[in-house]
């Protein structure tokens, strides 16, 4: 526990003495405590521990689901036990789906089993399962403009890679043919779809993840397979033969429910209306345990409250933590908090979300007016020592952010190294064991520096605008 701000104001470092010895918008003694409160989180392995107890004693947690209920309960005893002054939850209202058995396999000409899964909230195939030949799409783009008649009664293939990239940047491309490809499909009379999992692994792991299903008057079953199966249908189609497939699934569509936002607050000691918000989604896919999307964002964030939450006083204005549901969905959560608080918006200073798996981070983004970067090039002097990067001022802040940042909010985005973060992304291995403790301490690291400076800063970023 810390005893005393004396402690913090003779560590300040050299370089930080030069700058602030300049007219700069951030005190040197909010510099000295911040740069002291981003050492103590390099020495605490707390973060590894809450992401540890959430995968443990919650497991997946897909929206909708008991899963999904432990974990907000679960989020709310460890938010009050970390020290926050506040915690409580916002309901919002999901979509619903039970996953059921994925099975396939190549009947003709080559019979052998294939590794799937469907994607979520996908249909059903008719009881028995159903038998197509498979048609090849290099990406959605060709099967939206494929004529119906290529289509129709077949199973529609889309064989898109992804591209591996440190900012995962390969994602947007690729994930296209999971968003839509169903609904293209469907619109063309085809059977099923099968998509190459969203993914850069290589490993035998189907990759699941959320379509565009609203308005999709028949949809058709619609399933992820493992990179080594999209490649051995790919070998098939290549040796000139009808490839025919038998899908055999069983889903189930519920009825509406709820979940819930789950809310805890360091209150500021003068300022408390006015809030910085950082967050992570408490919600996961059901095949893994959610360790890397979303349980490292989640232990960040808090772990960070909690540091910043020990300090002998308040900073400023208040530091909300929303753990927000239903991200996996369609971010739902954040959209449902920003139209219940649309009158609030304006008290928001600042936002950012860690929800990017547990690699290190290398960047440091911004989304703010141009005569406040003197306050990013000053967090800069802390986040640099952590091997962090300046980057642009294009930031959304993160998933569930960029719903804040549409309406003028003011963001920040610490980007991890995403090298390997697709490897795993809505797999069966997304696991614990893929949390590296040691990446863990310097994201805690960045975030408490970004975070207590924003809080405590005596000015604001104003609003940027909406247009993107």
């Amino acid at each position: 526990m810390l005893k005393s701000l004396k402690k913090f104001t003779g560590g300040l470092s050299v370089a930080l003495l030069a700058v602030t010895a300049q007219a700069a918008p951030l005190k040197q003694e909010d510099l000295s405590v911040a740069e002291v409160l981003r050492d103590r989180a390099l020495e605490s392995s707390d973060a590894y521990s809450i992401v540890e107890s959430l995968t443990v004693e919650v497991g997946p947690r897909r929206a909708g689901t008991k899963g999904d209920e432990r974990a907000v309960a679960w989020a709310q005893e460890k938010m009050k036990a970390l020290g926050f002054d506040r915690v409580y939850t916002e309901q919002i209202d999901v979509k619903r789906w039970a996953r059921g058995h994925a099975h396939a396999e190549v009947t003709a000409p080559f019979p052998q089993p294939l590794v799937v899964t469907s994607l979520g909230y996908g249909a059903s195939t008719p009881e028995g399962g159903l038998t197509a030949e498979i048609v090849e799409f290099a990406d959605v783009e060709a099967l939206l403009k494929a004529p119906a008649r290529k289509v129709k009664g077949k199973i529609a293939f889309i064989n898109k890679r992804m591209e591996r990239a440190r900012t995962g940047e390969g994602y947007g491309p690729a994930v296209q043919g999971r968003s839509q490809g169903m609904r293209a499909a469907a619109e063309k009379g085809a059977a099923a779809m099968l998509l190459r999992s969203v993914g850069t692994d290589s490993d035998r792991f189907p990759h699941t993840g959320m379509m565009s299903i609203d308005g999709v008057e028949n949809p058709v079953p619609a399933l992820a397979l493992s990179a080594p199966d999209a490649n051995l249908l790919e070998a098939m189609l290549k040796r000139g033969k009808p490839v025919e497939v038998k899908l055999n699934v069983h889903n189930e569509a519920l009825a509406d429910g709820p979940s819930f936002n789950v809310i805890g607050e360091v209150v500021g000691r003068e300022k408390p209306e006015e809030v910085v918000l950082i967050g992570a989604h408490l919600d996961s896919w059901d095949e893994g345990t959610g360790a890397l999307d979303d349980g490292a964002g989640v232990a960040i964030v808090t772990e960070t409250a909690r540091l910043i939450a020990e300090l002998p006083q308040r900073p400023r204005r208040t530091l909300r933590v929303v753990l927000f549901g239903a991200e996996e969905i369609g971010l739902v959560g954040a959209k449902q908090y920003v139209d219940a608080h649309q009158n609030d918006l304006d008290k928001i200073i600042m936002v950012s979300e860690s929800d990017f798996g547990a690699g290190k981070v290398w960047r440091f983004d911004t989304r703010i007016p141009e005569s406040k970067f003197a306050i990013a090039d000053q967090m800069m002097q802390l986040l640099a020592p952590l091997g962090i990067e300046r980057g642009n001022n294009k930031s959304s802040g993160g998933p569930d952010s960029s719903v804040f940042v549409a309406q003028g909010v003011p963001a920040m985005g610490l980007y991890q190294d995403g090298s390997d973060y697709f490897d795993y992304h809505h797999t069966p291995n997304d696991t614990l064991d893929k949390v590296d403790p040691e990446n863990l301490k310097q994201n805690v690291a960045a975030w408490v520096v970004m975070s207590f400076l924003a809080a405590e800063m005596e000015g604001d970023f104003g609003r940027v605008p909406t247009e993107h």
